[in-house]
């Protein structure tokens, strides 16, 4: 087949094509490989948007919602066994087995090559093969990067539209350069035992088969802007993190840049778009990424960070006008709702909605949902997918090409014990080594179980892509190329009482803490030295209005209990374990002195 002969919405096609030869030549093979009826050129305009739109609720991929509640909002229901991120089913692939490391699936480059040329081998007939240029971070970032991704999917296109900037901005960018990363994607027939969602970072190139959820076929999301980016990272000089950026202005106007990792379903997006409570007049939180931070050094000293997605493609369930207003304020139009609940007549709920559920509800598999079955009417990890232009605290600074300078970097897991509210590391090193440590209960975000803590560096473990002993070292030696270092905080909102309650209540509240993290970046907040970091007192925090958090409640909060923290230890060496022969001197220093002072 010859592209030449492609179709699109418009029939614009000298305009839509590049004239990259790598492009091109490139798109040529693949289209020999997999033998779609048609392929389609995508140029990320308004046009074309209601084109597949229409398309879309034609072949039932999705079902529109009540216009009037939800304007140019959809639904889609997902395979029930395609709901998650498959860990099992992920490969980095690279010559030597080392490169990938002991925590990534790994399989010889060739060996998947033919694996997958087998089942992508015809898999497009009868099918639309759709061209998805894309640009993953502002327009003349020289930080952003370009990819292309080849799927037969009209559900990921649509929601690559949304999630990254689509259509001429990308081959403007790439020009006649063959520095792009090489995406292919196809559903097939949804089979686990044929899903795999392999990464070639030696190539830049991403294959995925067999899956159609959004972290596994939306290629430009963890694919690209994690695993193959953290791998350019470490070979380009810059870092390529599972964090969002905010922006913290205080009453006098002053701008501070704060990075945070939190693993999926730990509150990243809520953080990202909080609202600071009514005592903080004057203070103002601004969005400017909620998931996936690229930092570089830049000429000034400072640490530079950029969002590289254009949208938001964030949990449901727990979202709410209490938890997070600006969320919600962001979905309530042209969104894409995956696997949540939905009425017959198009509205949309989830547990934790701030409605009760209303009756005749449709549950996520399509199902007439009941109450007492026990079961939930949403999917614990059903999604939204929404421009970042909807959300109202949007940062002015999102689109800058020169990205925001950090000068805080945040870690933080969901813990019920062990961990305090809040402590600052004693330095950057013990700032890596307690990133590298942290841990956190398990959610619905990845299958498996739910609830068990599990050790996920910088957030990072699943999305890594080369050697994660490499990555701590890449850390550590960043050391060397930043000027003004960012400080470095872990914060745990989840820590539980006797009783079984949260100590902390969260949400709006978290400003207090970010407060207490700004001050001490600045200078301006006092702490007290312990054996794990610098931690504030009672006195230390802004602490008005909240009348239930006494001394002693705060002084429990803050507890390091040193037989926990033994037990903290242990648990950390099953990681460190496994990569020990790969593991940075300075790591086993810090842990070294951790004991030490415990």
């Amino acid at each position: 087949m010859n592209p030449l002969q492609a179709i699109s919405s418009q029939g614009k096609l000298g305009k839509l094509q590049p004239n990259n030869p790598f492009v091109l030549d490139w798109i040529q093979k693949t289209a020999d490989l997999v033998q779609p009826e048609n392929i389609f050129w995508c140029d990320g305009s308004e046009e074309e948007k209601a084109y597949l739109m229409e398309q879309a609720v034609k072949q039932g991929v999705l079902i529109p919602l009540d216009q009037k509640k939800w304007p140019g909002c959809h639904y889609h229901h997902s395979n029930p066994n395609d709901v998650a991120r498959v860990e099992q089913c992920t490969y980095i692939c690279t010559r030597r087995q080392k490169e990938a490391g002991p925590t990534n699936n790994w399989m010889e480059p060739k060996a998947m090559r033919q694996k997958l040329q087998a089942l992508l081998q015809g898999s497009m007939k009868g099918r639309t093969l759709f061209v998805i240029p894309y640009l993953m971070g502002p327009s003349g970032s020289r930080l952003s990067k370009v990819g292309v991704e080849l799927t037969d999917s009209i559900y990921v296109v649509l929601n690559m539209r949304i999630m990254a900037r689509m259509g001429k901005v990308a081959w403007d960018h790439l020009g006649n350069s063959e520095d792009f990363n090489r995406g292919t994607h196809t559903v097939l027939d949804c089979n686990p035992e044929r899903r795999f969602i392999s990464h070639f970072p030696e190539e830049n190139e991403i294959i995925s088969v067999g899956s159609g959820y959004g972290g596994n076929a939306l290629l430009g999301k963890k694919c690209l802007a994690l695993r193959i980016a953290s791998y350019l990272g470490r070979d380009e000089g810059w870092l390529a993190e599972h964090m969002l950026v905010l922006c913290v202005q205080d009453p006098e106007g002053r701008k501070t840049y704060v990075a945070a990792a939190f693993p999926s379903a730990c509150g990243k997006t809520n953080f990202a778009m909080m609202i600071p409570p009514h005592s903080y007049k004057g203070w103002k939180i601004t969005t400017i990424g909620d998931d996936i931070a690229w930092m570089k050094p830049a000429p000034d000293g400072r640490l530079h960070a950029i969002n590289p997605e254009n949208g938001y493609f964030g949990v449901a369930p727990g979202t709410n006008l209490k938890s997070n207003p600006n969320a919600m304020k962001t979905i309530a139009r042209d969104t894409i709702f995956t696997n949540v609940a939905r009425t017959p007549d198009g509205d949309v709920w989830w547990e934790g909605k701030d409605n009760p559920p209303p009756a005749d509800l449709i549950d996520w598999k399509g199902k007439p949902w009941d109450p007492r079955s026990g079961e939930k009417a949403a999917h614990p990890n059903s999604r939204f997918t929404s421009p970042m232009k909807n959300n109202p605290a949007l940062a002015v600074e999102a689109d800058d090409p020169q990205g925001v300078p950090i000068s805080a970097i945040i870690f933080g897991g969901r813990r019920a014990t062990t961990m305090p509210l809040v402590f600052q590391a004693f330095s950057w090193f013990h700032g890596v080594f307690v990133g590298a440590s942290m841990g956190s209960e398990t959610t619905a975000a990845a299958v498996g179980s739910v609830g068990q803590v599990r050790r996920d560096p910088m957030a990072m473990l699943p999305f890594c892509g080369y050697n994660m002993g490499q990555y701590f070292d890449h850390w550590m030696e960043m050391r060397r190329h930043i000027e003004i270092l960012p400080r470095i905080f872990h914060v745990n909102w989840f820590r539980k009482d006797g009783a079984g309650r949260f100590c902390w209540p969260g949400f709006g509240e978290n400003m207090r803490v970010l407060e207490w993290i700004i001050g001490r970046c600045h200078g301006q907040k006092d702490a007290r030295e312990k054996s794990i970091g610098w931690v504030p007192r009672f006195d230390d925090m802004n602490l008005k209005g909240m009348e239930e958090m006494t001394r002693e409640r705060f002084d429990e909060m803050m507890k390091i209990d040193p037989e926990e923290w033994r037990n903290e230890l242990v648990l950390q060496n099953e990681l460190f374990l496994k990569l020990y022969h790969e593991l940075p001197k300075e790591m086993i220093y810090q842990r070294e002195l951790l004991v030490a002072r415990l």
